[in-house]
């Protein structure tokens, strides 16, 4: 049987470098090579032994957020051209509407090769973070932005949603939806569960008896940390024992470790550490607007810690509120502290709030999701060659 050959574009192709390419591996490991041939175009190589050829290009640093990369396409575009036609691909999965990925769908279309995408960035939330939240200038580089990626999610065959609200979203700001998926984001709940919990390792971590209140995710602006450290001068201010401990890593770590200095930093933390440390803390937050679904909270879900989370984005399409979580004024630190004090006297509560989210993301099975993934990519290709 002939192989469905499949040209892969990503910017980055590191395991655990975001929640993107932790998504982009679950697809990569389960990739079955008596059916299926990949070949891999980034600017980051990955740092394993891969499996897979790659053709790997130079990079160059994002100047608004240097922990990214991105792949630089100067002199390179005859070099992925002459890779491409030697591969002849069957279908094209672009990450990212980058430079990149704009070569690669610009060739698909030309050569009428179906394109595949998954939406991991909302682009357009992330905006009035690197703009001071400056009105004028906000509305003029978000137009910028939409159309950007208008013109280049309009243009894919197939492209993967992790909520049905997320597409609302963008149907709002006149993107083309037919073609859209939803195509929610899994988890592996051999790793992640509330049976990690252990109170005793997390006592020794913060030497006290407070209850714990955990963020994880990149330490970048984007993240609206702002609100995190108002929550945190809230805490210190009212006299609240509550400890804050961060997981991540990023730009703005600097200045969150100097304006929450009694705040439990956590460096590069194994994810088998991670999961002992959602299920042991008592409450999981995270007031971020820019997220398209967050890996993050379905882990914190997933280990039986009470989620709180900004009503904004697309973590709207999996949290219920006051079912499986909480949704919160995405920069009031006050509405978070508010629904932090009620559950940590209503124990009831807090036990049907977990069960609840648990039994919500036993529903997301890695392998059921790829393997809708694959299907739709030899889909693509039977529906090109009958066109």
């Amino acid at each position: 049987m002939k192989k469905v050959r499949v040209a892969f574009f990503a910017e980055v192709l590191v395991r655990e470098f975001d929640g993107a390419t932790r998504t982009m591996f679950q697809i990569i490991d389960r990739i079955d090579t008596s059916k299926f041939e990949f070949l891999f175009f980034c600017g980051v190589a990955p740092e394993e032994d891969f499996g897979h050829e790659v053709f790997h290009m130079p990079s160059l640093t994002i100047p608004f957020n240097k922990t990214y990369k991105m792949a630089s396409m100067v002199g390179m575009g005859p070099k992925i051209t002459d890779k491409l036609e030697s591969f002849s691909p069957d279908v094209i999965h672009i990450s990212t509407p980058s430079p990149l990925g704009y070569f690669a769908l610009k060739y698909g279309r030309a050569r009428k090769v179906p394109v595949i995408s998954i939406y991991h960035a909302h682009f357009m939330s992330y905006i009035k973070y690197y703009t001071n939240n400056t009105p004028v200038i906000t509305q003029v580089i978000e137009h910028a932005v939409v159309a950007h990626a208008k013109s280049f999610y309009d243009r894919c065959n197939t492209v993967y949603l992790p909520t049905g609200e997320l597409i609302n979203e963008l149907d709002g700001h006149g993107f083309k939806t037919s073609h859209m998926k939803v195509w929610r984001r899994g988890i592996d709940l051999d790793l992640f569960n509330p049976q990690k919990k252990n109170k005793e390792y997390i006592a020794n971590l913060v030497r006290n008896d407070n209850k714990n209140i955990l963020f994880v995710g990149r330490l970048v602006w984007e993240k609206n940390l702002e609100c995190l450290m108002n929550m945190y001068d809230m805490v210190r201010e009212r006299g609240l024992k509550y400890n804050f401990i961060i997981a991540g890593e990023g730009v703005a770590r600097p200045q969150l470790e100097k304006r929450m200095t009694q705040a439990y930093f956590l460096k590069h933390t194994k994810q088998s550490v991670l999961a002992k440390i959602y299920a042991s803390s008592d409450f999981f937050i995270s007031p971020s607007v820019t997220e398209t679904y967050s890996n993050a909270i379905a882990e914190a879900m997933a280990c039986g810690v009470p989620c709180l989370v900004a009503d904004s984005g697309g973590v709207k399409g999996f949290v219920k509120q006051g079912i499986n979580g909480f949704l919160c004024n995405p920069n009031d630190p006050a509405d978070y502290l508010k629904m932090i004090e009620i559950l940590s006297n209503q124990s009831v509560l807090v036990k049907s709030i977990t069960n609840q989210a648990y039994l919500d993301v036993m529903m997301l099975r890695w392998d059921q999701l790829v393997t809708q993934y694959f299907d739709d990519v030899a889909l693509l290709t039977v529906s090109e060659a009958a066109a």
